[in-house]
């Protein structure tokens, strides 16, 4: 049996696990397997995802992250904002500014307030790049044409008309296009309802997550996708199941305002072969 120290953190009750890089056993074990049991619910800590942090030379730090199923994500908006608390915590970086090489590139946060394990950060998200703006995806139910695009990793947004409510099977077609053949890494989804010219409610189905409660590439993509079909203007407000991110836009790089919290650390005890 292999001790594996953890902080937990959430952003918005996006939740995750961090590990520094050297408190990780020395033992050779199976990272994605290690990620699949301590995320999960029932007989591990749970969390929507396993970040090792590592300190480094040339950025206050540097993340990689493991989605609750064991699979690699390029980047997280909430657990990248979580990391960022973390290295002020511990002191590594001095802030305000933090600088974090993910696996979408070195990304800039600003603190903009602190109290006591509460963080409110602006990430600069970077730009967005809209692949399809209107695509039609062939599913067993028809949502209409979607918005296909990536803000670091591949989203796939779903349009509600304002006067409508979100489909009750939303969770069921959200599943069916993460895993749609159109998609061959996958894709994160999220299901977007416009409710005024600058709001929008989005529910989340993450890549190799499912549910969750906000998400910040989510809520970037889901920004990104209403500005660049006319729906709402900058800045803009995500109402998301755990409150509200904020979204605005500085030439074409878009800036996530957020919390981080964080709620506890410990140690797992991994069961090894």
């Amino acid at each position: 049996m292999l001790q594996i120290p953890f902080v937990k953190a959430h952003g918005a009750k996006n939740d995750f696990l961090l590990t520094w890089s050297h408190d990780l056993p020395s033992t050779r074990i199976d990272m994605r397997a290690a990620a699949r049991a301590i995320c999960h619910r029932n007989t591990g800590i749970g969390a929507d995802g396993w970040l090792i942090v590592s300190k480094s030379d040339l950025d206050d730090g540097a993340i990689r992250l493991y989605n609750a199923d064991g699979s690699d994500s390029e980047i997280s908006g909430n657990g990248t904002r979580c990391a960022a608390a973390l290295l002020i915590e511990s002191g590594v970086a001095k802030g305000p500014q933090v600088k974090i090489l993910t696996g979408a590139g070195i990304k800039h946060l600003e603190l903009k307030n602190r109290d006591e394990n509460t963080f409110l950060f602006e990430m600069n998200m970077g730009a967005a790049t809209i692949e399809q703006l209107h695509h039609s995806l062939p599913l067993r139910r028809d949502v209409g044409p979607v918005t296909i695009l990536n803000v670091g990793n591949p989203q796939c947004v779903v349009f509600v008309n304002p006067e409508d409510q979100f489909p009750n099977d939303w969770e069921t077609i959200g599943a069916e296009i993460e895993r749609h053949q159109y998609f061959p890494n996958r894709t994160n989804v999220s299901f977007v309802r416009p409710t005024g010219s600058d709001t929008l409610d989005v529910l989340f189905f993450e890549r190799g997550v499912g549910v969750t409660q906000s998400s910040g590439t989510g809520s970037t993509g889901a920004a990104a996708a209403a500005v660049a079909r006319g729906l709402v203007r900058s800045p803009v407000s995500v109402e998301t199941p755990a409150g509200t991110l904020k979204l605005s836009w500085k030439a074409d790089d878009i800036y996530l305002t957020g919390p981080a919290e964080i709620i506890g650390r410990g140690e797992y005890s991994l069961q090894i072969a």
